[in-house]
């Protein structure tokens, strides 16, 4: 009898044993999965939307200190630090999902073609260029303006002309007073992107800002920053179900910056549909705006912005693991497009119709096309 229940109990842990070992694999997937989502969000995000919100508040700083002193060493300060700025907004293109998205960051700061008609009729409104004037100019223009005359392009068109700094006689002292009032609009609006992701983690006065403005910053309104929603992925709480449909999100945000750099930002003017839809035509910067969206894809799959990268725990691991054929693949498109676009005759607003150029949107739309295989591949295989 004795005999009999020990092999019983011997059968019975066993089976528990072996139902343990079947559930290993699923498991260590979905701490696999986790790991990439919580190194994406700190290392990916967080870094990138920190210094497009430092560099946004220091153009407001910049464009200031050209106001009350205008040099051109003012200007050209003023230039460099926008760049800097633009710049990392343009790595963060391959995630606009969330808050870029959910409270029309995106279309609010980076709207193009600036409408010159109707910046030139404000400059004549004096009732619009004193509201820009006063203490809460900011608050003004992102309210009032319209994103046809706000963000990005709008100060751009005030600092450059023709790829270069303005002369600083060139700018006049209403354009002044509308680029400190616009730039305090992008500032507050790249405040509202950090303070999304990060929460509490994003600097105090930043957080105070947004506060005060009363700016969204949570998920639907609850308690969950949009990074930390994702870092739950698959648990009660989070907007995604599962670990890999955060993964998902990931490569989706990949890919709609892929197929916008295609067929939109080259594919409109290269193509004709559209010879006015130029970005940053002012600095002559388009290029470097496409090459950056790619980074932003880079940064994305390969786990991290350069020096905070760590490919142990990326999507271009996971696949290299699991499927390294369309790992590779992956890699082959992301270096393809970059080249594509480094070969790109610059400025692109005078070559806009160049054969590269039909290159580089073919070499981003197949960016998309593996990107989209991966989307397939983590929807079935996991």
């Amino acid at each position: 009898m004795k005999h009999n229940f020990l092999v019983i109990a011997a059968l019975l842990m066993a089976g528990l044993m072996t139902a343990c070992h079947k559930d290993d694999p699923v498991e260590t997937a979905k701490k696999e999965q986790v790991a990439i989502l919580e190194q994406y969000v700190n290392h990916t995000i967080a870094p990138t939307y920190s210094n497009l919100a430092a560099y946004s508040e220091q153009l407001v700083t910049d464009l200031q200190t050209l106001r009350a002193e205008r040099t051109q060493a003012n200007v050209n300060r003023a230039c460099e630090t926008f760049l800097n700025a633009r710049a990392w907004w343009e790595k963060s293109e391959a995630f606009l999902f969330g808050a870029a998205s959910d409270f029309g960051i995106d279309p609010h700061i980076d709207s193009w073609p600036l409408d010159v008609d109707a910046f030139n009729t404000m400059m004549t409104n004096t009732a619009q260029i004193e509201a820009m004037d006063a203490e809460d100019g900011d608050e003004y223009a992102g309210d009032k303006l319209g994103n046809s005359l706000l963000g990005f392009h709008g100060i751009e068109y005030i600092l450059f002309s023709n790829g270069s700094p303005k002369s600083a006689d060139e700018i006049s002292d209403l354009q002044m007073i509308y680029a400190v009032a616009v730039a305090g609009d992008l500032r507050n609006r790249c405040f509202q992107l950090e303070v999304s992701w990060l929460g509490k983690s994003a600097p105090k006065s930043h957080r105070d800002k947004v506060e005060d403005l009363e700016l969204n910053y949570t998920v639907n309104g609850g308690d969950y920053s949009y990074g930390t929603n994702l870092m739950k992925a698959g648990t009660l709480g989070s907007t995604y179900p599962s670990s890999v449909s955060g993964l998902m999100a990931i490569v989706d945000g990949c890919r709609t910056i892929a197929d916008e750099v295609g067929t939109s930002k080259i594919g409109k003017p290269y193509n004709g549909e559209d010879p006015n839809y130029i970005e940053s035509p002012y600095s002559h910067k388009s290029i470097e705006d496409f090459y950056n969206n790619i980074l932003s894809i880079e940064n994305a799959y390969m786990g991290g912005i350069d020096g905070e990268r760590n490919e142990d725990v990326s999507l271009h691991g996971y696949l290299k693991e699991h499927n390294g054929e369309l790992d590779v693949r992956v890699l082959s498109a992301i270096a393809l497009a970059k080249s594509k676009i480094q070969a790109m005759p610059a400025p692109f607003v005078q070559n806009y119709s160049n054969a590269a150029n039909g290159e580089a949107s073919e070499a981003c739309q197949q960016l998309d096309e593996v990107l989209s295989e991966v989307d397939n591949w983590l929807r079935t295989e996991n």
